[in-house]
């Protein structure tokens, strides 16, 4: 049975995987309890990633990381 990859799995989750592989990961979660296991688990942790309140860091921050950025670029030529 083939080994899924994480990234396969969370691709299936958001629905954004081909026909072929959608098929292929519910065939084998009907059969293999680890596999349904993590699948779980990852579904579990998208339900809370998207609970979480993001927020925009502060302008002291950003002025901070464009400062940093402009002299890497200063120090590159």
């Amino acid at each position: 049975m083939k080994k899924f990859t994480e990234e396969e799995l969370i691709l299936y989750l958001y629905k954004d995987c081909t026909p072929r592989q959608q098929a292929a990961i519910e065939a084998a979660a009907a059969e293999d309890l680890e596999l349904k296991d993590r699948l779980h688990v990852l579904k579990r942790s998208i339900k809370q990633l998207d609970k979480l309140k993001l927020s925009s860091p502060s302008k002291q921050s950003l002025k901070a990381i464009l400062k940093h950025a402009r002299e890497a670029v200063k120090k590159d030529r």
